[in-house]
């Protein structure tokens, strides 16, 4: 017998100990079975002071299985005593560990020897969040716990795919050579370092992207600008292609413009700068400048017929505008490019010209400035180092691309892909991380097999893009936020590794099922962490601020009650240490 019950409160056991304190261990953080005649109940003792140890009933032991949680609390008469080291597995161990169902996490810090883990699809089926200050062990415990998934001797996970977006280009040091340590396991490496020549660099198709996603490219911040987005979109789709029915196209849209021009009421010269304007940059050899329009007696170009005056008139108006008409095609519409067809930025870059040219100056001032803003950060990119990265060489499928990114040279599936986005800005690293997770969570909820190949994106320092952004307002959703929500059932998983979880989406922290924590200090990330996320208890927010690095809290649908875990160092670790300031500042002799 450890001990008399002598008062039971709100989940909480008085016991007045019968030991000599000094004279054993010390059982703070130690598990404990109070028995009745007709339960079991387990507790942690949570403090000891003068004599009385103060224990927290955490769940009751069933057939000899423990379960989580307490619906009857225990009696005055209840036998007190240490669980066995022997039992202690039940509650946080591993006893029964099978190769292809379960993930060794690492070690109890309070229990020697005591290996802790948890199922595989209780911990990564479902959304997982990983808290923790600077220093405190995150990024090591990352590359720790992928080791631990790939470094196995029979149940190889040759159908994982993790991807990986690198904040800090840290992690390429701890895959590095994974497929000849795991025959069948490969590590695929992308970068934004543009001087790079060992590592391919990260491109993006642009004619793979959405209306959705040129508008977080170029930052639209209006839901009125994603028509003139799917404008230009739809011109693009017919002006980087060639042919009859494109030419078609083109005579038709260009018509059109310019009969509106012609009814805008604008003066004279201004309608004539227009339409030199709109066939200056965009002709074909049916309708330019140089067409001919032919009228009994003589023959004249557009060009001529668009000479202004001498009393300050357009007089051949009508005649341009009834030789426009015969140009226009009621049968045929303006569709959204569905990727079977390859254009560059600079082909968006002139489309995005025209429908500024088309639409923006016959309306009201307020649209032209919302469509000259977006023509302006097109072109701005167009013309950035940043271009590069939606530079992609040839036509590749939606589809394909995808695969290519978890492909090996040798044509082995890629289980480990990772984006080094360190050198590039955070806007655009937000950008690139949401439309790779929109292109998987597409690719997965339109397949067929849906589920049957689950995609685990792992997001380093995610408080930087998983925000309460105005997408919203602006989409209608945040991709992050969609993810979270109806990720699952696609078998589209999110990691969100942090170091500031009061900067996370509120709604996608929400979702996360289960959390590893490592120390955490500032005050506001620990109540944001008190607040967020359920069933957290003060003694597990007090143990925050005093863990060791390397060492976490892990709670959730992943783990029977929260539990202090020892991660061992990765092998080999990522490139995340400290600078050494001794080192580095003193002249070596």
């Amino acid at each position: 017998m450890l001990g008399t019950i002598i008062g039971i409160e709100d989940g909480i056991v008085s016991l007045k100990l019968d030991v000599e304190l000094d004279r054993i261990q010390n059982l703070i953080n130690l598990y404990v079975v109070m028995e009745d005649s007709n339960k079991i109940i387990v507790g942690e003792i949570m403090s000891i002071q003068e004599n009385i140890a103060k224990i927290n009933m955490v769940g009751e032991i069933i057939d000899g299985k423990f379960v989580f949680g307490i619906i009857r609390s225990v009696s005055y008469s209840a036998r007190t005593r240490l669980i066995s080291k022997e039992k202690i597995d039940m509650i946080i161990g591993l006893p029964e560990y099978e190769e292809d169902k379960h993930i060794y996490l690492g070690t109890s810090p309070i229990y020697d020897g005591v290996r802790i883990g948890a199922s595989l699809n209780d911990l990564f089926s479902s959304h997982l969040a990983i808290f923790g200050s600077t220093g405190s062990g995150k990024s090591c415990s990352v590359a720790r716990i992928l080791q631990n998934i790939f470094y196995r001797q029979n149940s190889i996970p040759y159908l994982a795919s993790f991807f990986v977006f690198d904040a800090y280009g840290e992690y390429h040091s701890a895959f590095e050579g994974i497929e000849q340590r795991v025959k069948g396991i490969y590590f695929k490496k992308f970068t934004t370092n543009t001087k790079s020549t060992d590592t391919e660099l990260l491109r993006i198709p642009p004619w793979l992207l959405t209306t959705d996603d040129y508008a977080l490219l170029l930052n639209a911040n209006k839901y009125t600008q994603l028509p003139i987005i799917e404008k230009a979109l739809k011109l693009v789709n017919v002006f980087c292609r060639e042919g009859e029915e494109t030419i078609k196209h083109k005579n038709d849209i260009i018509a059109r413009a310019i009969i509106d021009v012609l009814s805008s009421g604008g003066a004279p010269a201004q309608i004539r700068d227009q339409i030199f304007s709109i066939l200056s940059h965009y002709s074909t050899e049916e309708l330019n400048l140089e067409t001919k329009i032919v009228q009994p007696g003589y023959t004249r170009t557009l060009r001529q017929c668009l000479i202004i005056d001498s009393s300050g008139k357009l007089r051949e108006m009508e005649l341009v505008s009834n030789t426009m008409q015969g140009f226009l095609n009621d049968n045929l519409e303006l569709s959204l490019p569905d990727g079977t067809y390859r254009y560059t930025l600079k082909d968006l870059a002139e489309a995005f010209d025209f429908a500024l040219i088309s639409e923006g100056i016959l309306n009201s001032s307020k649209v032209y400035d919302d469509i000259n803003v977006l023509k302006v950060r097109i072109h701005a990119l167009l013309n950035s180092d940043q271009s590069i990265y939606f530079d992609y060489p040839e036509y590749i499928s939606k589809d394909k691309y995808i695969r290519n990114l978890m492909t090996a040279p040798n044509g082995g599936k890629v289980q480990i892909i990772n984006f080094n986005i360190n050198y590039i800005d955070d806007r655009l690293a937000k950008t690139i991380t949401k439309i790779y997770s929109k292109m998987l969570f597409d690719y997965s909820k339109d397949g067929h097999n849906r589920n049957k190949l689950p995609f685990h994106i792992v997001l380093e320092e995610a408080h930087r893009y998983v925000q309460n952004d105005s997408d919203v307002e602006v989409l209608g959703y945040n991709i992050f936020e969609r993810i979270t929500k109806e990720g699952r059932k696609y078998g589209v998983l999110l990691t969100l590794i942090s170091q500031r979880p009061s900067e996370l989406s509120e709604t996608s922290l929400s979702q996360c099922a289960n959390f590893l924590i490592f120390k955490m200090l500032h005050p506001i990330d620990v109540e944001y962490i008190k607040r967020m996320i359920p069933n957290i208890t003060n003694n597990i927010v007090s143990r925050l601020r005093v863990l060791q690095p390397g060492i976490c809290i892990g709670f959730g649908s992943a783990f029977k009650i929260p539990t202090l875990i020892k991660v061992q160092m990765p092998n080999p670790a990522p490139t995340s240490e400290s600078c050494d300031i001794s080192d580095s500042w003193f002249i070596k002799k």
